[in-house]
């Protein structure tokens, strides 16, 4: 049996879902794509040999009643289309950011419940061979507990990309740096980490002309006791994707850009370890799974098979979107920001902005 998949959002990040599709081509049919703007469908459709093109969601759905739908539209219109998706019997993998907020979230999560599908998030920096190498020797605690570590986004973007205008728009879900950008490398830390327990943080418009933010730095607390500094910009010339781990004898570093494999993991092992050598021989990658779209998409659809719930889904997302909105809480409000606390009551639970206040 093949599963039949389509295509919602066209633009540039969509190649990463034809890649993925391409590679599973034995277990999926690629059966049509969607996109507001008929030129561009149209030539997408053109460019990678899908007949099937469509300008409404729900005319899309109604016509092949897709098993799997791949999502890449702006973000500002992820809760509807998911939704849509669910209730026509899909299960729906969505482009970060996937959701604008926990409230939309939440709404998501009902409708999985009344469906029995699933949607989960594109988060694939957790998927690669060298973090689930390492979550597996944290688990055992080979290195010793965590301590303290840094994430650091450093990219740039030019003022051409924030000439779109949901990306310099005043929702923070669409076009802050942390939500936007930033998110995979938090999202790649956090799968480390486990729970976190309070972030403290402040964000600021550095060099672009634009509603929201393009750096952001902040500090957070883990539930194990670690301790992580942030940094995430679109202001940095020279741009750098950074995870450093500091665990009681050994540190854990990885260095890339938008992927990595495991040429870009380096494990220190200092000289007074008493089982150094075990530790360098445990530090070995047993094979290279490098991260894009289509490593993860091959466990969605493994999940799919078996029919139980995706990484990156429900319980398994809700951790790293809880962690954004404490973030910008505590940068906008300028306190810390302790997990649990956002609550439906909250104005950030319905906006990053926490514009719902009053």
């Amino acid at each position: 049996m093949k599963y039949k998949v389509a295509i919602i959002g066209t633009g540039a990040v969509a190649i990463s879902h034809i890649a993925a599709c391409r590679q599973e081509q034995a277990r999926v049919d690629l059966v049509a794509a969607m996109d507001v703007e008929r030129a561009r469908v149209e030539a997408f459709g053109a460019q990678h040999d899908i007949s099937q093109r469509y300008t409404d969601v729900a005319e899309m759905l109604a016509a092949h009643k897709p098993d799997v739908v791949l999502i890449g539209s702006p973000p500002g219109v992820h809760r509807a289309q998911i939704i849509e998706c669910l209730e026509a019997g899909a299960w729906v993998l969505c482009e970060k950011p996937f959701v604008r907020s926990l409230a939309e979230l939440d709404e998501i999560e009902a409708a999985e419940r009344r469906t029995g599908r699933y949607a989960a998030s594109v988060f694939q920096m957790r998927f690669g061979s060298g973090a689930r190498h390492l979550r597996r020797l944290i688990a055992e605690g080979t290195f010793g507990r965590p301590l303290v570590g840094m994430s650091q986004t450093t990219w740039y973007r030019d003022d051409a990309y924030y000439a779109v205008d949901w990306r310099s728009s005043a929702d923070f879900a669409s076009s802050g740096v942390t939500a936007t950008l930033g998110v995979h490398n938090i999202d790649l830390a956090l799968s480390l980490l486990g729970d976190w327990q309070e972030v403290r943080a402040m964000i600021g418009t550095q060099n672009h002309d634009m509603q929201t933010d393009d750096a952001a730095i902040a500090a957070v607390r883990f539930e194990n006791g670690a301790m992580l500094s942030i940094t995430n910009s679109t202001v940095s010339p020279k741009e750098e994707t950074y995870l450093r781990l500091d665990f009681e004898k050994a540190t854990v570093e990885v260095r890339y850009v938008y992927g990595y494999s495991n040429d870009n993991w380096q494990f220190s092992i200092p000289a007074w370890a008493p089982d150094r050598e075990k530790l360098i021989a445990a530090s070995a990658i047993p094979d290279d799974i490098p991260t894009k779209q289509a490593t993860q998409f091959a466990a969605f659809l493994d999940s799919l098979a078996r029919g139980e719930r995706p990484a990156a889904s429900g319980p398994g997302v809700r951790p790293t979107l809880e962690f954004i909105t404490a973030l910008y809480k505590a940068a906008i409000t300028g306190r810390p920001v302790r997990r649990g606390e956002i609550t439906q009551a909250d104005p950030f639970y319905g906006d990053l902005g926490g514009r719902g206040a009053g």
